[in-house]
Parts: structure tokens; C-alpha cells; sequence
């Protein structure tokens, strides 16, 4: 059952200035222990290494994609716009402030390590026996499925999971402009309340007024900037890569039945596959770093080095070439393993790409008719679709100028493309 909150709750942010907080349920769900959790999880992994500011977490970007879909809504309940099903208020709040419940230390890195995704895990919280669960489960016995419903894509109405998840979404306009706060840049920045106050619902979808066009286009140009310049960023790569290789390492001795300096729970789990949900929220980036600090002193040399390197910010450099084929990639992993380097560990290599836009955002005109925004935009038309970056070929670099001898002059030549 939905209750208003006696008085409002009200968080002081550095990006909306304030969030609102009106409801029992969302005022319940914060104070869970496993949104709570969300304050242990930086919002931009492990960017601070690159951006020292970036040290922002889940939890206030989880509230901030509240706060722009609640503002949204209650903009959606002032017109009475007969297209917005009322009813749905409190799915889609929930969903809003809950849909990054799942990320676990440093989000994308570990996820690649173990082969495992977010949203998969924000169900799994959403759905087994959480104190999310159990205030979900207040409202009604089928309201935390459909929470999760909304989070995977799936809910029978469009309109609700546009709001959470869509080109124009309330999750990308918080991370824009809160990642671009905290990192100090200036390229996340557009006009968002402009494009809250033009933003419709309109025969089951969110639409933009075509006198918001230009807005739109202003929050694609952020979009593409923050991508290339602050996620994209080569240095934040470099530490993504060893963090990945510390993980990809420590999985490889515990198959192998290594006897680590220091072990902890729920790690033995994680490595296993078999990590609980109770175990999974245990999990934080405290608890990782706690890990690594110990495992420095480690008896395998590459797992010390890597958890040194990760510790004291001692990252790969990296060398950017013009083109890479699979036969060159083979030839450069043969000639380290022929050099005495590590193929797998003292060499990566990274080729970013960024899917600008993979859905269509539309717009309303004066007389009710929508269109793709790409067919009036030159600008969207110009960055939509994939945009790919440079081959870049990360390493330890004195390990590298040791060993540069023992390479081919043509293979040692690309090591000298440094940008």
C-alpha cells in the first residue's frame, strides 16, 4: 500500500541542487541495507585514478535518476497528460532510484572479469529475500517483479521503461552532468531543464516537442564528449586493464589451488561461480582494495605486481599504432612470449567503441505528428551509429625497454608510437 511521507525528505546534491523525497517506500528503500551498500561503489569505477575528483558513488547518482524522474513525472501530473498512466507513479520511481542496485566494485571491470552483468544482479536483490524485497513486497506480492520488469526491458508498458532506460533517459542526463561535475570538465554539460519541460508522453512513448530539438542535440554533443574524453580516456583504461588482469589472475590461481597470503569471504565464492546474493552485496570496493593491499605481498610475482600497481598508481603506458589485424596481434604476443614477457599479462590491447545512439528519439510536432529526430538533425545524423577510437597496446614500460633488444625492428617501432 502507498503511503506519503508525514514530512518531506529533502538531500542537499551538488548537481539538482535538491532531492525530494515524498514517499514511505522510497524513503524505505534508501535505508536499506543494500542501497545503502551503494555509497561503498564509485558511480565511475576507476576514474579517480585519472580524474582525482571522480570520487562520487552509485548512491547519490542512483538518487539523482530518482530525482529527474520524479521531476519528470510531476511536470507529466501538473498538465493531467492523459497519455502518462498515473497509476505507474511508484513502478517507476522505484525503478528509477533501483536500477543500479546490482553494480559491484569498480561496476564494469569486475563484470567483465567474471562474466556477469548489473542488471542481472539488481534482479536478483530485487527479487530473493532482501530488505529491498520486503518493502517492495508491502505495496503489493507482484510489485517487486514488475520493479524488475521495468529494469529488464521487458514491462508490458514502453512508456515507464523510457523513463528509466532510453536514448533520452533520466539515468544518462544524471550521469552526464554529475560525472562531468566531479571530474571538474565541462564537456557533460547541457540544458536539462529544458528538455524536462519538453519531454511529452504521447501514445506510449516519451517524446520531445520539436521546439526542443536543439537541446537534444546539445545533450548528444555532451554525450559524445564524456565518452571520448573522460570514460574513453587512456589512462582510465590503463587501470581498468590491470584491474581486470588482477581479477583474471586470482581466478586462474584459485582454479589451480594457489594458497593466497590473505583470502576473505565471499572472494572463494565469486571465484567458484557460485556467489550467493546475500554474499554478492557483501561485496564493495573497501573490501577489494582491503584484498589487494594484502595480496601485494603475495608469493606469485604477477599477482603482487598487479595488485602494486593498482594500489600505487603505477599504470601501463601505452603506445598507439594505426591498424591491427589478428596475424599482427599474434606476431606482437610471440615476440613478448619470445622476449620473456608475459603475453597474456605484459600486453593489451584496447580498441574502444561507443554506440552513440541505438534507439530513435522523437519529436512531436505542432500538429501531433512525431518523426525520428535524425531525419531534421545533421547533428545527430553526424554522431549516431558507432564511433570506434585508436588501437592502443598497453604495458609495463620497464619491462618493456629491457626486454626492447630482443624485438623485430618492426615490432619494437610500433612501442614507439606514444601519443
Amino acid at each position: 500500500m502507498h503511503q506519503a511521507l508525514a514530512e518531506e525528505k529533502v538531500f542537499k546534491d551538488p548537481v539538482h541542487q535538491y532531492i525530494h523525497v515524498q514517499d514511505q517506500t522510497i524513503w524505505d528503500l534508501i535505508n536499506t541495507r543494500e542501497f545503502q551498500r551503494l555509497r561503498r561503489i564509485r558511480q565511475l569505477g576507476t576514474s579517480y585514478l585519472t580524474f582525482h575528483g571522480a570520487e562520487h558513488s552509485r548512491f547519490s547518482h542512483s538518487l539523482g535518476v530518482y530525482e529527474i524522474t520524479r521531476r519528470i513525472i510531476s511536470q507529466f501530473e501538473r498538465r493531467d497528460d492523459a497519455d502518462w498512466p498515473q497509476e505507474e507513479r511508484m513502478l517507476a520511481l522505484c525503478a528509477a532510484l533501483l536500477h543500479d542496485l546490482g553494480h559491484g566494485p569498480f561496476s564494469h571491470s569486475i563484470e567483465e572479469a567474471f562474466r556477469m552483468h548489473h542488471e542481472d544482479w539488481t534482479c536478483r536483490i530485487i527479487m530473493e529475500d532482501s530488505e529491498i524485497n520486503a518493502v517492495l513486497s508491502r505495496i503489493a506480492p507482484d510489485f517487486p517483479e514488475r520493479v524488475a520488469a521495468v529494469i529488464r526491458k521487458t514491462y508490458e508498458k514502453p512508456i515507464v521503461v523510457n523513463l528509466v532506460s532510453s536514448p533520452l533517459d533520466a539515468d544518462r542526463m544524471d550521469y552526464l552532468l554529475r560525472d562531468a561535475h566531479f571530474t571538474g570538465v565541462n564537456y557533460g554539460t547541457f540544458d536539462m531543464d529544458r528538455i524536462l519541460r519538453l519531454l511529452r508522453p504521447h501514445q506510449g512513448r516519451i517524446v520531445v516537442k520539436e521546439s526542443g530539438m536543439h537541446a537534444v542535440e546539445d545533450y548528444f554533443m555532451s554525450r559524445y564528449q564524456m565518452y571520448w574524453q573522460v570514460y574513453f580516456h587512456p589512462v582510465t583504461r590503463s587501470s581498468e586493464i590491470i584491474l581486470r588482469q588482477i581479477f583474471r589472475r586470482a581466478k586462474e590461481l584459485f582454479d589451480s589451488g594457489h594458497r593466497f597470503r590473505f583470502m576473505i569471504e565471499p572472494l572463494p565464492a565469486l571465484f567458484k561461480g557460485e556467489i550467493s546474493m546475500k554474499q554478492y552485496v557483501q561485496l564493495d570496493e573497501a573490501l577489494v582494495q582491503t584484498v589487494f593491499m594484502q595480496w601485494i605481498q603475495d608469493e606469485d610475482e604477477i599477482l603482487s605486481d598487479l595488485c602494486r600497481r593498482f594500489i600505487e598508481r603505477k599504470l601501463y603506458k601505452y603506445s598507439v599504432i594505426p591498424a591491427l589485424d589478428r596475424m599482427l596481434e599474434e606476431e606482437l604476443r610471440d615476440q613478448f612470449r619470445q622476449a620473456g614477457l608475459h603475453p597474456d599479462y605484459d600486453l593489451e590491447v584496447d580498441y574502444p567503441t561507443d554506440e552513440a545512439m541505438t534507439a530513435r528519439i522523437w519529436l512531436l510536432d505542432r500538429h501531433g505528428h512525431v518523426k525520428d529526430i535524425a531525419e531534421v538533425s545533421d547533428i545527430i545524423r553526424s554522431i549516431g551509429g558507432i564511433h570506434k577510437g585508436k588501437y592502443r597496446l598497453y604495458y609495463p614500460d620497464h619491462k618493456l625497454k629491457a626486454a626492447m633488444h630482443r624485438f623485430r625492428p618492426d615490432i619494437a617501432k610500433l612501442f614507439e608510437l606514444n601519443e
